[in-house]
């Protein structure tokens, strides 16, 4: 029998200079130690989503770079969802790595020198029902317990710099245990 074993990969890879709700294709991506994606209306030492800054535009961007798993957009179509890669504002997808299953501090080295680190996860706004009616719903989940299962993906900051293009692997470095789960950052 023949064991098949997936290594994880960045399928795409997108950035938006405004603050768009989708991102665009990109044929590289430069990560930016402690700033995030260069060009990317994100990037920054201090938070860019525009909610957050009007509550605190001091506080800082553990939301420099977006994450989200292909699975999900594979999962949102077989619900009758039109979306694609991009279109739900990340900067780099994902193939074969639970990215949801990380504990908070993982860190994932990508390409050849890029390293990021999750720092939580994204929790999903009424944006998304805006671009398609439901689409909040669809990427809200139960666990077995009845907790509430965010699955818009992840969230890290830019520790080494690197370019970043898909079809480069993806290496997963958790840290020491205890881990601590992801919550919305």
């Amino acid at each position: 029998m023949v064991k098949l074993v997936f290594i994880p990969r960045v399928i795409a890879i997108h950035r938006s200079a405004h603050h768009s709700f989708n991102k665009f294709a990109e044929g590289v991506l430069t990560l930016v130690e402690g700033l995030g994606v260069q060009g990317d209306a994100h990037a920054g030492i201090t938070i860019k989503h525009r909610s957050r800054v009007a509550r605190d535009p001091n506080q800082p961007n553990l939301r420099q770079v977006h994450l989200l798993h292909a699975e999900l957009f594979d999962e949102l179509m077989a619900a009758g969802f039109a979306v694609w890669p991009g279109e739900l504002g990340e900067n780099i997808t994902t193939r074969s790595l639970d990215l949801l299953a990380l504990p908070t501090g993982a860190r994932l080295h990508i390409g050849g020198s890029a390293v990021i680190e999750v720092t939580g996860l994204r929790n999903p706004c009424s944006q998304l029902d805006r671009f398609q009616p439901g689409l909040t719903a669809a990427v809200l989940d139960r666990d077995e317990h009845g907790q509430l299962v965010r699955k818009a993906g992840v969230m890290a900051i830019v520790l080494s710099p690197g370019e970043v293009r898909a079809g480069d692997t993806i290496e997963v470095v958790t840290p020491e245990p205890p881990h601590r789960p992801l919550v919305p950052v």
